[in-house]
């Protein structure tokens, strides 16, 4: 994966603007959000996976950084130690109630305080099946999340009408658009059927990863995947999920709202923790569960530090941290750095402008070739700040594209 370069970027200077009116911090707010954005048409995942240990994330083929110590509500990238993790007492109960009801088809359809990563764009949510083209879930197959045999419902009624639930991991597909197209769900959304169809797949089947198989990777291989839920030979939810060298990283979920009594947010969050274990045995390296963003200033926002143990990168340094030593921090202050060796500096920081990559004219050159070439007013400033956010390593593999 290494050395290989990337399709073409087209970078947007940091400062850019988002403006998010809606219930983004538990009040109807106008939130103002600086980020750093790129189109990306293609990259390796081993690109991403730099990428986002910088603090990246994409949505469909844009990739963007928000500009921490500028925006509202910094963002935090927030990881959990998939091969350590212990589920907590509301993840058991909400494993358990769907036990139940595949078992019973006996569920209290009550308001649930334990679904917010059910209603919130940065959700992260996905299976953890094993790569089976379909595999009936089954109480043993949950044992990975350390829930112990003793805590399980009974499975009274197994050999007689039990509701079947089925896995499916696969490259995106067409078929996931059924749950959008059949009646209006947690997914942006625009009015016609057509423009609807467009957006899903603008926002949740377009993707820049190039997919990739290796002799010690998982058997489906890297890139991007949709990980489908299935109930009685229908689709209830579907996970947006990039698998990368060395984690399972969430992008989105969306679900069919009359099975939001199951905490869907949840119970798929807890299923791909295990699917990170499973593909963990197959690919060494893969033993992280990337959650997207945690939002300390938005307490509706902090439900990801709930898996545990988590760690949050420095957004200086872009090291992890464990996240109990970053929460006294950001209760004193929205933005933190979290290395506290003063002298620490980022690693993987720009070191030689000249070597980084541009596509100029169809021609690959590096940025000291292209500077000589160039006319008109000068564009180091730009460049600057793209190979700094990406840094030294992605900025030598990348292609920038440069007019």
């Amino acid at each position: 994966m290494a050395g290989a370069l990337s399709s073409p970027w087209s970078f947007s200077s940091p400062g850019d603007l988002l403006y998010f009116k809606g219930k983004l911090c538990s009040v109807k707010c106008v939130a103002v959000l600086f980020i750093s954005g790129m189109w990306a048409h293609s990259m390796t995942v081993q690109d991403y996976q730099d990428l986002i240990d910088r603090g990246w994330r994409r949505s469909g083929k844009y990739v963007y950084k928000p500009i921490m110590n500028q925006t509202c509500c910094p963002q935090y990238t927030i990881r959990c130690q998939a091969l350590h993790f212990q589920a907590s007492k509301s993840h058991k109960k909400v494993l358990k109630k769907m036990l139940k009801f595949i078992s019973k088809g006996d569920v209290s359809k009550v308001a649930n305080e334990e679904e917010p990563m059910d209603s919130h764009i940065e959700d992260v949510a996905t299976c953890d099946f094993p790569y089976k083209s379909e595999s009936q879930v089954s109480q043993s197959e949950l044992t990975p999340l350390a829930v112990d045999h003793t805590e399980r419902v009974e499975d009274e009624d197994k050999d007689s009408g039990e509701t079947k639930e089925e896995g499916n991991v696969q490259k995106v597909e067409s078929d996931s658009v059924q749950i959008c197209t059949d009646k209006d769900t947690p997914v942006p959304a625009e009015p016609s059927h057509s423009a609807k169809a467009a957006h899903f797949t603008r926002f949740l089947c377009d993707s820049p990863l190039e997919a990739e198989h290796a002799p010690d990777g998982p058997e489906c291989g890297y890139g991007s995947f949709h990980q489908q839920y299935w109930l009685d030979g229908k689709i209830v939810a579907v996970g947006v999920i990039d698998i990368l060298p060395y984690c399972v990283s969430s992008v989105y979920l969306y679900y069919d709202p009359d099975f939001s009594f199951l905490s869907l947010g949840v119970y798929s969050a807890l299923r791909e923790i295990a699917f990170t274990r499973q593909l963990h045995e197959k690919a060494p390296d893969l033993c992280f569960y990337y959650m997207g963003f945690y939002i300390h200033s938005c307490p509706k926002m902090r439900y990801k530090g709930q898996y545990k143990p988590s760690d949050l990168l420095c957004p200086e340094t872009y090291v992890w941290t464990p996240i109990e030593q970053c929460l006294p921090l950001l209760e004193h202050n929205k933005y933190s750095r979290f290395n506290q060796d003063g002298k620490a500096v980022d690693e993987g920081r720009l070191k030689e402008l000249g070597r980084v990559r541009v596509l100029h004219k169809r021609t690959v050159m590096p940025y000291s070739v292209y500077k000589k070439r160039r006319k008109g007013p000068s564009d180091e400033a730009s460049v600057q700040q793209y190979a700094s956010l990406v840094g030294q390593t992605c900025s030598e593999r990348m292609l920038l594209f440069r007019s």
